[in-house]
């Protein structure tokens, strides 16, 4: 095992419930919460802030899966699915909630540790590539607002590119900014005259 994970178990068999919070503690894992369905596993996790959850499918109020979709619209969270159901609909639907690892019932504890694993790389891969992802939209849409302010001074002041993007990098440095911020005062000012 890396390292000992918070985790919030979700079970409506209360022997299932137990199987499931000594093994994942024989594993090193701290169990913060143990949930009977689908809306108490929704606040576990509000209130416990865990690091990963594993949950059953049926359980009373709205399913696991449901659970799982409203828990990662709040707090990004990788999910271990433990079911006996394994029909392709229910394989799907707990695909589009986010749900990173599957297994199905009766599971053994060694099972789980290897499970639980994959889940959390597979999880911290996605949060990567989304923060990734994030970046580089922010740093194109920063681009297009630098090419508008050049493109604004080059029909304002008559210059060229080269100067355009000069004339920027002097305004930054003089007000100790970022080219961003000196893009966005240069376009604030147009706004404010048009």
């Amino acid at each position: 095992m890396a390292r000992s994970l918070r985790i919030v178990v979700a079970d409506d068999e209360p022997r299932m419930r137990a199987y499931l919070r000594e093994a994942l503690i024989d594993l090193g894992h701290d169990v913060v919460a143990v949930a009977a369905s689908g809306r108490e596993l929704v606040e576990a996790c509000r209130a416990a802030r865990p690091e990963l959850a594993v949950t059953d499918v049926k359980m009373p109020d709205f399913d696991g899966i449901e659970a799982t979709a409203e828990i990662c619209r709040e707090m990004p969270l990788p999910v271990v699915l433990v079911s006996a159901y394994h029909d392709q609909a229910t394989v799907e639907r707990a695909e589009a909630a986010g749900v990173m690892a599957y297994l199905v019932k009766p599971i053994v504890e060694a099972d789980l540790g290897p499970v639980i694993a994959l889940a959390i790389r597979r999880f911290d891969e996605l949060q990567s590539l989304r923060k990734e992802a994030a970046d580089l939209r922010q740093t194109l849409e920063e681009r297009k607002l630098i090419e508008r302010a050049k493109g604004l001074l080059m029909k304002t002041a008559g210059v060229d590119e080269a100067n355009a993007f000069q004339r920027l990098q002097k305004l930054a440095s003089q007000k100790s900014k970022k080219l961003i911020d000196a893009a966005r005062m240069v376009l604030a000012v147009e706004s404010a005259f048009s």
